[in-house]
């Protein structure tokens, strides 16, 4: 979460969100921080990116076996892009009450009719992942 919590440090212009894709053996494949308002992308969410990077990176958009490692709760279009992505981990720091899809608001991950659904920790650094949040909005 601290790579996660650094990536995300790294856009002072975009809404300050860090996503880290890691192997199965706890190698980085690939980090992205927000970049909507950097390439005018509605898409271009962290973990969207840092996906898309992995896959890549990988050679398939199967990330079986990978953990997505984010400072905060995934939307409904990332928390949709991870379970396609057959991503094994979830594990996200602050909690995100408006927009969450991990248990806030829907809870896209554990949706039993879905084919796959990955193992969720949830609110770690909690607290060092919401200040990034808070002194960006302040």
């Amino acid at each position: 979460m601290r790579r996660a919590i650094e990536v995300a440090s790294a856009f002072p212009e975009d809404v300050p969100v860090g996503a880290v894709v890691f192997d199965g053996q706890g190698r980085e494949l690939a980090a992205a921080g927000n970049e909507r308002e950097a390439i005018g992308d509605p898409t271009a969410h962290a973990e969207i990116l840092a996906l898309r990077r992995a896959a890549l990176l990988v050679g398939s958009w199967r990330l079986e076996g990978c953990t997505l490692v984010v400072t905060l709760e995934p939307c409904t279009m990332c928390a949709g892009a991870l379970v396609l992505a057959r991503v094994s981990t979830l594990v996200f720091g602050a909690w995100e009450p408006k927009t969450g899809a991990v248990g806030s608001l829907w809870d896209v991950v554990r949706d039993r009719r879905l084919n796959h659904r990955p193992e969720v920790y949830s609110g770690v650094l909690e607290g060092e992942c919401a200040a990034l949040l808070r002194d960006f909005f302040r």
